[in-house]
C-alpha cells in the first residue's frame, strides 16, 4: 500500500487549525545569507503559518553578519510573546551553528535541535523533536505499524532525522539499528528489517533484495537529478514486496512542515501551562 502523505498532512493541518484557533502563535524565522534552497523553505513556513492562523516573522542577516547580532536577535525573542524559533540551516561558513543554536529557549525550539531537547528525547522524556523524524512516526502512528518488539533500521544518521528517530523508535520498544557509511553488510542489516526507514542522500541505495517482504519501508530521501526527485528507495520494483511504502515525492516531506505545525502549537502549551 502506498502512504499518501499529503492527506496525512492535511489532516494534521486541520486538526492544527482548529486548536490554534483564537491563539496568539508567532513563529519567527531568522534566515542568514541568501541560499536559494533556504529561501523556498522559509516561504513554506510563511505559508503553513497563514493556513494555521498564526503570525510569521521573517528576519534577515547578511551572510557576513556578526554573530552576536544575531545572538542578541534570539535573546530578544526568547524573552518576547514569540512562540517559536528557527534559524534557517544551513547556515554560511564561519558562523558557530551549536552556539546560536542553543541560544534558543528549550520552549521555543520547534525545530527540536537545542542539547536540552535533544536530551529529553534520549530520556524519553516529553520534549520539541524534530519535524522529519516526528513525521517519520506520526505515518507509522496513521497506518497503524506494530512498533513493540520489531525489528526497525535506519540508514542515514543525521542529527535531523538518523538519530532522533533511533531514540524515537527505542523508546517505543523496537529493536533498532543505525546504519551508515561505516556500516558493513548494509544488505544483510536491511533484509531483516520490519520497518526500514532510508534517511541519506544516496539515490536508490535500497534496491529489491535488501528489503524483507511485508515489512515497512518509509522514505526520507529526496535527490534532486536532472529535473526529477528521487528517493532512497528503487520504489517501482520494491513497492510490490512491501505492506506499506511511501513515495518520494508526497510521502514524509508533506509531514515535515505539517510536524512544525504541531510544534508550534506544543511550544505555544509548554509557555502558557
Amino acid at each position: 500500500m502506498i502512504i499518501d502523505g499529503k492527506s496525512i498532512r492535511d489532516k494534521y493541518l486541520n486538526k492544527i487549525k482548529e486548536e490554534a484557533t483564537g491563539k496568539d502563535i508567532t513563529l519567527a524565522v531568522i534566515q542568514v545569507g541568501n541560499d536559494e534552497a533556504s529561501t523556498v523553505y522559509v516561504k513554506q513556513k510563511e505559508k503553513m503559518c497563514n493556513n494555521i492562523g498564526a503570525n510569521f516573522k521573517h528576519y534577515t542577516f547578511a551572510s557576513d553578519a556578526k554573530e552576536e547580532d544575531i545572538i542578541s536577535l534570539i535573546n530578544k525573542l526568547n524573552n518576547d510573546n514569540t512562540t517559536g524559533i528557527i534559524v534557517q540551516l544551513p547556515l554560511p561558513k564561519g558562523f558557530n551553528k551549536d552556539r546560536i543554536i542553543n541560544t534558543i529557549d528549550e520552549s521555543k525550539d520547534v525545530d527540536g535541535l537545542t542539547n536540552k531537547n535533544i536530551i529529553k528525547l534520549v530520556k524519553g522524556e516529553t520534549s520539541l523533536i524534530p519535524c522529519t523524524a516526528l513525521g517519520v512516526m506520526k505515518i507509522l502512528e496513521e497506518i497503524n505499524a506494530d512498533i513493540d518488539g520489531k525489528n526497525a533500521v535506519i540508514i542515514g544518521r543525521s542529527d535531523l532525522v538518523g538519530k532522533p528517530l533511533y531514540n524515537l523508535l527505542l523508546n517505543k520498544n523496537a529493536t533498532v539499528t543505525l546504519c551508515h557509511s561505516h556500516t558493513k553488510n548494509l544488505k544483510e542489516m536491511c533484509q531483516i528489517a520490519d520497518i526500514l526507514i532510508g534517511a541519506t542522500n544516496q539515490k536508490h541505495i535500497i534496491t529489491k533484495d535488501m528489503v524483507k517482504k511485508g515489512s515497512i519501508l518509509i522514505d526520507v530521501g529526496i535527490i534532486r537529478e536532472n529535473g526529477k526527485l528521487y528517493g532512497n528507495a528503487d520504489f517501482d520494483n520494491i513497492k510490490d514486496i512491501t505492506s506499506y511504502i511511501t513515495p518520494v515525492p508526497g510521502g514524509v516531506g508533506p509531514l515535515t512542515i505539517a510536524m512544525l505545525a504541531n510544534n508550534l502549537l506544543e511550544a505555544y502549551k509548554l509557555q502558557n501551562r
